[in-house]
């Protein structure tokens, strides 16, 4: 869904000349395409469908990991992953995965695969972060104990553990351009945040990093998970993370970490990525 498809296209032109089989093509689905209400969601229809639009838009033949976005609750689980089987077996997706689905969601997509004997999700995309930690309270152990693997997105927080935080700093992320509630110092979530990086990144200066490699390096300490998502805008920011490979924090500084912002809590209000409608829609709640 981003730019309406327009990041497919780019990677498509991308992987020109490329040897394909050297490359792990990720993509997903579920996300508006448009106004038709139809075109969005997890329908079979919707997933058949936006699959072969991705293909075209990617110029290739198959995707190595096709993800379901955010959950959908009008939507039975079977109907999704019968889809996904169906893709699958034609030999359009290698696997399948989901992406900032709750626990007892990937739960009960596990158990529908088995009963179903259907393709079942074999990765979880979650947001994950030193600030977003309340899927360490449930929705890791269930990957770890499914076999999933996890590949975080925002693992910088949106910005706010990239350096770009602290006195005299300005945050020009895109998602404060985007979202600039999140960012708004005047409110108390958002300096619950900022006093917790201001620590942090004294953390990493004692340590002998940055606070981006601190972050990063964090993420990848977890043994739930199997790397994090990063969004390099320039040569010089995919600089500064690609030395976390090599980094591994001893456990004083995990332990520090834990400190400052405790194991299984999300800092000042972290968005959770996806909120269910039982709680987002007032009249769901009040029926």
């Amino acid at each position: 869904m981003y730019s309406a498809g327009e990041s497919e296209v780019i990677v498509g032109k991308a992987l020109k000349g490329l040897k394909r089989e050297k490359i792990v093509l990720a993509t997903k689905v579920h996300g508006p395409m448009g106004s038709d209400p139809n075109a969005q969601g997890n329908s079979r229809r919707w997933v058949i469908a936006e699959c072969e639009n991705s293909l075209r838009r990617l110029e290739t033949d198959y995707i190595d990991l096709y993800q379901i976005h955010r959950p959908s609750p009008e939507t039975d689980i079977d109907d999704t992953l019968g889809a996904l089987s169906d893709l699958v077996r034609a030999g359009k997706i290698r696997y399948a995965g989901s992406s900032t689905f709750p626990a007892h969601q990937v739960v009960e997509a596990q158990w529908v695969a088995e009963r179903r004997v259907r393709e079942r999700f074999r990765t979880e995309q979650p947001q994950y972060s030193i600030l977003a930690r309340g899927i360490e309270a449930d929705l890791l152990p269930v990957c770890q104990q499914y076999g999933m693997g996890v590949i975080c997105w925002s693992p910088l927080a949106g910005g706010w553990l990239s350096g770009a935080f602290g006195e005299g700093k300005k945050n020009t992320s895109r998602r404060s351009a985007m979202l600039p509630e999140r960012y708004d110092l005047s409110l108390f979530v958002n300096q619950q945040k900022l006093d917790v990086v201001i620590r942090l990144q004294k953390l990493a200066e004692e340590a002998g990093h940055s606070l981006i490699e601190l972050s990063l390096a964090f993420v990848l300490a977890h043994p739930a998970v199997t790397c994090p998502i990063i969004g390099p805008r320039t040569m010089g920011q995919l600089e500064s993370q690609l030395p976390v490979a090599q980094i591994s924090l001893d456990g004083d500084i995990l332990d520090r970490i834990d400190e400052i912002a405790p194991p299984g809590q999300n800092v000042g209000g972290a968005d959770a990525g996806w909120t269910p409608p039982s709680i987002s829609d007032k009249r769901l709640r009040r029926r």
